[in-house]
Formats: structure tokens, C-alpha cells, sequence
């Protein structure tokens, strides 16, 4: 009996490991769960017809309030879903839009990405559905975008929220330019082990939890597939406009409020593999660069977030939820 226990429990195990491992996912992720049903727009842009996909939150009882919320670079508007929840019970209206080259929107053959770009196709969604004026939340790559698209449109903007926002230092300043064909030649290497190391020791401070897999997932089941060519492409595209098209240097410029929420174990830094360890150290300082951020920016409030990484909304909900909810009232 003993030892059909044994054999049960390690079979359970294998069993439990199977269901932690990705499955092949095309690039539109057609496959992957989204917590709230997809639409689409067309948008024409450099000659191409392209598909915008988003989700329309709506409360029961509305506040009369929008909030647009705006993904990173590793990951969809589908990893919003308990923010959008807290939001809509709240009377918030939400809107989480796929940019272009993510998640379920079109990954064009060529595009040259800027920053601008995004956020103009951003503002095109919010026209689209009659949304005059937002609060806007930013996370990572998100948050440069949220950046971006207030100092463009801040009349559209109520508020701004930076959730360890990537982008806070110039890494040019340190990291060799690689070129779109090396960061092309870099994705198409990714797998399975490679994105769950980066992500556990840059995201995660070396800790790991099961609610962490389905995000690694989504990415591991894009390199699986026959389209992943063509979604790691379009991720090479989107790595050279981070790099080269900085916000830093214009903080100073916003005008509307701006709250940081940041988890001060993060340590993101794009190319700091690149660089010699003395240097690296140096690179991706969230403490430093929170607080350098807030004296940057008029009137900024800060939270800092102890023992949380890079995505304090998927690793430390309740702590990053609360603050974001006084916030916007």
C-alpha cells in the first residue's frame, strides 16, 4: 500500500508538472484565455491595415469615471483582470487596449514603432468609444507609454499612474547599441527555461509562485509555435523603440497628477547583461530611481512598495490595489 501511495503521489506530481508547462499559441492568442470579451478597431497606419484589439469594462453603477490601463512589454491586457475588476466594482469604466505587436492585436510585417505611435493609436480607441477624458495606468513598458501619451494629449488625462514604469533612466548612457536584427537573433532563442529564468530573477527577486505561470506561459507558448517568427520580430522592433526613445528627459514637462507605485526589489534594466558587473549594479536602482522620479515630476506622489518586484499588481495585489484606489478618488 505504501508503495502504490509513492507511485500515486509522484504520479499526481508529474501530472501537476505537465499542467504547468505551455501550450503552443498562435500570435494573435487566439488560444489564450482573456478575462473580459475582445473587440476589435481597424486602424490604417505606414500603409498597412492593422487590428486593434481591447476590452470595455463597464460597471453596474457607474461613477461617471474611465480608467485606461496599459500593459508592458512581456505581457497583454489580460494580466490587468483583478485591477479591472477592483475598478468597475469601484463605478469605473475600463478600458485595456492590446497595443499593436501584443497580445491579441495585429503583428504587422514591418512597422516602425515609436512611442508616439502608441499612444496615437491609444487616443484613436478612446475616440472611437467616446471617452473624452481618462485616468491612465502604466506598468513597465506601459508606463513609458503613459508617460508618452500625457504629454500629448493631457487634456485627455485626469490622472497618471506609473507602475514600475521601465524607462526611468537613460540606458543608452551605458548599454552598446544592439541593433533590430540582434534583438531579433535574441528572441528567436527564447524557450520555456530561458523566459522563466529571466523573469524569476528580474521580476521576481528568485522567488516563484503558480500565479506567476500562466504569464510566463503566454510568452513560452508563442516560441512554440510556426508564427512565433513573426511575433519575435515584431518584439525586436518594439525592444529598439524602448531603447532609443526615452522619457526620462521630459518628466519635468507633465502637467497632469502622477502617482508612482513602486516595488522596490525590482531591478529591470534593458541590456544590463551586456555590460560589466560594476556596471550592472548601477542599472535598474528602483529605490533610487522612484524617488529621483518624484522630485523630477511637479507635485508626484510616491509609494514605495517593500518586498515587491516588478509587477506589484501580480505579486502583491492587495498592497498595490489599495493606494491606487485612494488615489484616483
Amino acid at each position: 500500500m505504501k508503495h502504490l501511495l509513492i507511485l500515486f503521489f509522484a504520479a499526481s506530481m508529474m501530472q501537476v508538472g505537465a499542467q504547468e508547462k505551455p501550450v503552443a499559441l498562435d500570435m494573435n492568442l487566439q488560444n489564450f484565455p482573456y478575462p473580459f470579451p475582445v473587440q476589435y478597431i481597424s486602424l490604417q497606419s505606414q500603409g498597412k491595415q492593422l487590428r486593434l484589439a481591447y476590452m470595455d469594462v463597464k460597471p453596474a453603477k457607474p461613477n461617471g469615471r474611465t480608467v485606461t490601463l496599459l500593459h508592458g512589454k512581456n505581457f497583454s491586457g489580460a494580466y490587468w483582470k483583478n485591477v479591472a475588476e477592483a475598478l468597475q466594482a469601484q463605478g469605473y469604466r475600463v478600458i485595456i487596449p492590446d497595443q499593436i505587436g501584443f497580445g491579441r492585436s495585429t503583428k504587422p510585417d514591418h512597422l516602425q514603432y515609436t512611442f508616439q505611435l502608441l499612444a496615437t493609436h491609444t487616443r484613436q480607441l478612446l475616440d472611437t468609444l467616446k471617452v473624452s477624458r481618462t485616468s491612465v495606468v502604466g506598468h513597465s513598458m506601459g508606463g513609458m507609454l503613459a508617460v508618452r501619451f500625457s504629454l500629448m494629449y493631457p487634456d485627455r488625462v485626469e490622472k497618471l499612474v506609473l507602475e514600475n514604469p521601465i524607462g526611468l533612466e537613460d540606458w543608452k548612457l551605458k548599454v552598446p547599441y544592439a541593433d533590430v536584427d540582434t534583438w531579433y537573433k535574441r528572441e528567436l532563442g527564447q524557450n520555456y527555461e530561458s523566459i522563466r529564468k529571466y523573469q524569476q530573477e528580474n521580476y521576481y527577486h528568485g522567488t516563484w509562485k503558480p500565479e506567476y505561470d500562466q504569464w510566463l506561459n503566454m510568452l513560452a507558448g508563442w516560441t512554440m509555435h510556426p508564427d512565433y517568427k513573426r511575433v519575435a520580430w515584431n518584439s525586436a522592433l518594439t525592444y529598439d523603440m524602448i531603447f532609443t526613445q526615452p522619457v526620462v528627459y521630459e518628466f519635468g514637462q507633465l502637467k497632469v497628477p502622477v502617482l508612482l507605485i513602486i516595488g522596490q526589489l525590482d531591478r529591470t534594466a534593458l541590456g544590463k547583461q551586456e555590460v560589466p558587473a560594476e556596471v550592472r549594479r548601477t542599472m535598474g536602482n528602483y529605490p533610487e530611481l522612484g524617488r529621483r522620479t518624484r522630485q523630477a515630476i511637479k507635485n508626484a506622489e510616491l509609494v514605495e512598495l517593500q518586498g515587491v518586484g516588478h509587477l506589484p499588481h501580480i505579486e502583491a495585489f492587495n498592497e498595490f490595489i489599495a493606494p491606487l484606489l485612494t488615489y484616483l478618488r
